[in-house]
Order: structure tokens, then C-alpha cells, then sequence
């Protein structure tokens, strides 16, 4: 199988292009390498997948135009995962411009190459944040979700409403996955694990939100990219009519679409999650108790009902696990003895 990832030098591309590699699948991984974080982190993750067979890689930004087009016209993809975006919710306050060309333009650019190009089928990324105000949990992907709180949720929604247009119009199967925080090695350094790692073992005070009344439905990053992996091979089918889809399905009635949450099924005390990093660091942090910051959200907390039935899987790394194989990984790349 070929599949193009996009954002492949990002965090989750990188580990959903790596598991693809070790598969023994084609991987044409395209991305940015732009400086919103260490580009020098960008390109170690990409020194690991260019040395394994079948990887080839291309950078360009997603909203280029034409760029994606190319790319689908000489690799013909049998399958799309597009993870290339503007990521960051407090970032799209300060600079929104940047979600508008990224995440609008260039998914526009991606799905008018699926129109010319249609792949087996095309998987995009979505987020958590799209379920915004609602407070009924676990969330569920059948919820209505029309109250984002920040401008990073607002264009994930309309990724989704233009995706549905797309299939619908041209039959496209799609499935967008809605992540739940998700961490682990080769994360982001704008993350929380990589801020209250780094401070924790440097003796730096925290900023812990809220006064850390948070909760969080914490992802390790191994987990995701399997469930991804195994929803490659689930396309959406586009139904006879809106009662041949079960309960539960947000399948569309209209469309090969669908979302699907991706998270581990369990909402987690910030707190906890801190003295998790805590407990694999072997040090106490000093905690700075602050109020709720713009956009941000007290709690999230997927049902995950829809992939198992799906895939037949669900995440299941424990806290503690992956905050202990996340300090280790992060004591490694940066030299820090324990």
C-alpha cells in the first residue's frame, strides 16, 4: 500500500509513517519543516524514517498551490492521512492567520487533489477541541458540536464540514479523527509534558491552569497511531438511507464520511497526570496555580465505543506508563542523566 502522510515530520506523522515503514507499506511524507517549534527536532524525526526503506520524502507547505495536486498525480495514494496543520490553541490568538493558510487553505488543497485523484481513502485529522462547550461526557461523535472556544477548533469544524461536502459531492470515503491530548516521545516542545518535564528536571516552576482543575483524556501516541492504522482499512460507505446507520455511527446520511474519537477512554486529573511526569523524573515540581487561560476547556473525556466497534481496538497505555517511557525518551534525546 502507498500512502501519503502529510505533516510526516510532525509528531504523529512521524510515528504513523514509522509504523507504516516497519509494515513494509510505501510512505510519501510531506511537510513543512516550518520554525513554530525546533526545526532541529522536525528533521531527527525525519532522519529515522528517510533511512528505512520505502520512505520518500518532500517538503512544501500544504497550501501551496498545486503542490498537493503534483504529489497526487505521481504517487497515486491508495490511502491519505493528512496531519499536516496549524496546530496550537493559545497560538491561534496570537497569530490566527496561520490557521487560516494552513488548515483552511491547505485542506482545500488536499481535497480538491482528492477530487482528481480519489485515493481508497482519505483520513484526516480533526481534534477533541471541536467539542467546545458542550459538557456532556464522554464526548460522543454523534454530539452536536457547533460551540468551539478557540480559533485552532474553529477551523478543525470546518475541515470537517468541508470534508463531508467533498464526499458527498464526489464520493470520496472519508473519516475525520478527533484527538484526545495526545503525548509521548518526539512530542511537541510547545506541549504540557514537554513544558512540565523540562521544568521539573531543570527545578522550574510549572504553570499549572485552572489551579489544576483539569482534566484531560490523555492519548499515548503508540495508541493513536495504531488506531489510525487499523481505520485505514475501515472506509466509510456511504448508507441506503439514514436508518441502515446503528446507533451510535456518526456515519453520514449523505456521504462516505464519518468522525471517529481517538483518545483512551478515560479523563485524568490534570494533578495526576503531573505527578505521573513526577514519579518518572524522581523530582517534586513546584507548582504555579493560575487562572483558566483564553480558549481552553476544563475537561475532556472520549467515548471510544466507535472505534472498538470499528477496529475491534482500543488505546489502553496507562498515565503512568507512558509518562515514565516519555521522561526516559526525553532524558535520551537531550543528554540529561537521571
Amino acid at each position: 500500500m502507498r500512502v501519503l502522510v502529510t505533516g510526516a515530520a510532525g509528531f504523529i506523522g512521524f510515528h504513523l509513517s514509522d509504523l507504516l515503514l516497519k509494515e513494509g507499506h510505501e510512505v510519501v511524507g510531506l511537510d513543512s519543516h516550518n520554525d513554530y517549534y525546533d526545526p532541529d527536532l522536525k528533521a531527527a524525526r525525519e532522519a529515522k524514517l528517510v533511512a528505512q526503506e520505502g520512505y520518500h520524502s518532500v517538503h512544501g507547505k500544504v497550501e501551496t498551490p498545486g503542490l498537493l495536486m503534483e504529489l497526487f498525480d505521481t504517487h497515486r495514494p491508495d490511502a491519505v492521512v493528512h496531519l499536516a496543520a496549524q496546530a496550537g490553541v493559545r497560538y491561534s490568538i496570537e497569530n490566527p492567520r496561520a490557521y487560516v493558510e494552513a488548515n483552511l487553505l491547505g485542506s482545500f488543497e488536499l481535497l480538491e487533489a482528492a477530487r482528481a485523484y480519489p485515493p481508497k481513502h482519505l483520513l484526516m485529522a480533526s481534534t477533541s477541541s471541536v467539542y467546545g462547550a458542550n459538557t456532556d461526557m464522554p464526548y460522543r461523535e454523534t454530539d452536536k458540536v457547533d460551540t468551539q472556544m478557540s480559533f485552532y477548533a474553529a477551523t478543525k469544524k470546518s475541515n470537517e464540514a468541508m470534508a463531508h461536502s467533498y464526499a458527498h459531492l464526489f464520493g470520496v470515503p472519508t473519516t475525520m479523527f478527533r484527538f484526545f491530548t495526545v503525548y509521548g516521545p518526539w512530542g511537541r516542545p510547545d506541549m504540557a509534558p514537554y513544558l512540565f518535564t523540562s521544568a521539573i528536571i531543570e527545578g522550574r516552576p510549572i504553570k499549572v491552569f485552572n489551579h489544576g482543575d483539569m482534566r484531560r483524556d490523555f492519548t499515548y501516541v503508540t495508541d493513536l497511531v495504531r488506531a489510525i492504522r487499523l481505520l485505514i482499512d475501515a472506509p466509510p460507505v456511504r448508507p441506503e438511507s439514514a436508518d441502515a446507520i446503528e446507533e451510535g455511527d456518526s456515519l453520514s446520511p449523505v456521504a462516505p464520511w464519518r468522525a471517529v474519537n481517538i483518545g483512551n477512554g478515560d479523563s485524568v486529573q490534570l494533578l495526576d497526570f503531573i505527578a505521573a511526569i513526577e514519579a518518572a523524573s524522581n523530582r517534586q515540581a513546584v507548582k504555579n496555580l493560575m487562572p483558566m487561560q483564553p480558549g481552553d476547556v476544563p475537561a475532556t473525556w472520549a467515548d471510544t465505543t466507535l472505534l472498538r466497534r470499528l477496529t475491534g481496538y482500543a488505546p489502553q497505555t496507562s498515565v503512568r506508563e507512558g509518562a515514565q517511557a516519555y521522561v526516559d525518551w526525553y532524558r535520551d534525546y537531550y543528554g540529561i542523566g537521571a
